[in-house]
């Protein structure tokens, strides 16, 4: 069952509205409470008061304490024009004075002349005060009204401040929910225009979209959008280069190796079997090494966005590539030595680019540096403020020209040209390599017109 989960616009209302109308119940209550307590308080006041004027009104005469108030003078201090008020007036013995019978006082401490309280009195509730006075005799004093006033007071301050809060909080919740969702407008955009593109479609958002962001943060992910779709059209065109490389580079060497086999196996002499097995190994041999220059580059491709450079010892990188290296040039009649590889040289580089470096370099001078006495120098120098990295031939060389064509891809200098080998990758690899490491590469011919000295320098 496939859960229907809200939209941002409803979760981000929410989360703003619901606590906004819990601040504003609980702030509504305090102030309700607070304003009703104060109201009562000045309600009590008024109460007190009368219990006061009645009690100043008590006399003690020669048959005894007596009120000293008519009972139309008792109603006019006791007026209220929508209050029912009741009084008495007790000895400390209980004898009603004066008033309602029936009205009892509150218990009261010692050291409290008067208190108020909730009392219920012909079946209404009432508010009381019960004061208790000693001059000029002792006796007590209970005034109670009702709470009419008191109740439709509590009711206007609730619809005054109540009601208005409402409506401004439905219209505060509105005004919210649209200005939410034109905050939100641009990044419904940007889903309808991923929404509909093709999956063959690479092209960065229109600027329409990416310029319509109403804050930083969508501008940022149109930005971020932005940004991956051109890394995943960089990967899709590397991946179709690559594959586009290795069916056009592989169909000629392919086909000779099929034509070498289908030769042999229409004779029958050993001879022509082993020649044309011996062209069959070589070509295989040139099909990998330029299958290994394809995924070299394709590498190169790939690392553009996550390469991640670390100290690394090029001598050590150097020495151990030369080692292993040094089977082939003795089979190749080489004479492979080192300079400098003894003296530590740290750069910050990457292990397998790096290697892939040096390797294309000395696999070049091996092929093509040719000559009747073929040196190769592998060299790293320390210099003040860099590491340099070069191998060095003692070949036919070329001029400066020839050598910045090598740069580029599919280009074979003359030697390769001659030997009828090589894809023309291997320095375009290196110039693309030391691009990722932020090196440079520089080839310069020997003076004298032989030799080829080719050097990557780390700054």
């Amino acid at each position: 069952m496939t859960v229907v989960k809200p939209s941002l616009r409803t979760r981000v209302v929410r989360h703003v509205v619901v606590p906004l109308v819990v601040l504003w119940a609980l702030g509504t209550a305090v102030a309700l409470g607070v304003a009703s307590y104060f109201a009562g308080r000045a309600f009590d006041r008024s109460l007190l008061d009368d219990a006061y004027a009645v009690a100043a009104n008590v006399r003690v005469a020669s048959t005894g304490p007596a009120l000293n108030l008519s009972t139309t003078e008792m109603t006019a201090l006791l007026f209220d024009q929508t209050e029912s008020v009741y009084f008495a007036v007790l000895l400390p013995d209980g004898t009603l004075l004066a008033g309602h019978p029936g009205l009892r006082p509150q218990l009261l401490a010692p050291d409290n002349a008067f208190a108020f309280a909730d009392i219920g009195f012909q079946n209404r509730e009432l508010r009381s005060v019960s004061l208790r006075r000693s001059e000029p005799t002792e006796f007590t004093v209970v005034v109670a009204q009702t709470t009419v006033s008191r109740t439709q007071l509590l009711h206007r301050m609730l619809m005054y401040a109540v009601v208005p809060q409402i409506v401004f909080l439905v219209l505060l919740v509105w005004w919210l929910r649209r200005v939410i969702q034109l905050d939100l407008l641009p990044l419904a955009h940007l889903q309808q225009a991923l929404g509909q593109r093709s999956v063959h479609d690479l092209s960065p958002m229109p600027v329409s979209v990416t310029l319509a962001a109403s804050t930083r943060d969508i501008q940022k992910l149109g930005t971020s959008v932005d940004a991956l779709l051109a890394r995943l059209d960089a990967s899709v065109t590397a991946q179709r280069e690559f594959a586009g490389n290795v069916a056009h580079e592989l169909r000629t060497p392919l086909a000779s190796i099929r034509a070498q086999a289908d030769y042999a196996l229409a004779r029958t002499d050993p001879a022509v079997w082993r020649e044309q097995l011996q062209g069959i190994a070589r070509g295989q041999e040139r099909a990998s090494h330029l299958v290994e220059q394809l995924l070299g580059l394709a590498l190169a491709d790939e690392a553009r966005g996550s390469l991640k450079l670390v100290p690394i010892a090029v001598n050590e990188v150097a020495r151990s590539v030369l080692l292993r290296y040094l089977p082939k040039a003795d089979a190749a009649g080489v004479d492979l030595g080192g300079d400098g590889l003894d003296e530590p040289a740290v750069v910050e580089a990457d292990a397998a680019l790096l290697e892939g470096i040096l390797v294309n370099l000395l696999d070049n001078a091996l092929r093509y540096g040719a000559a009747a006495q073929p040196q190769v120098t592998v060299a790293v120098h320390q210099l003040a403020s860099s590491v340099s990295l070069s191998v060095t031939d003692n070949g036919p060389g070329m001029t400066q020209v020839q050598a910045e064509q090598l740069r580029q891809r599919w280009a074979l200098g003359p030697a390769g040209q001659q030997l009828g080998e090589g894809a023309g990758l291997g320095l375009a690899i290196v110039s693309r390599y030391a691009e990722l490491l932020g090196a440079q590469l520089t080839l310069a011919a020997i003076p004298g017109g032989h030799g080829l000295q080719a050097t990557v320098t780390f700054s």
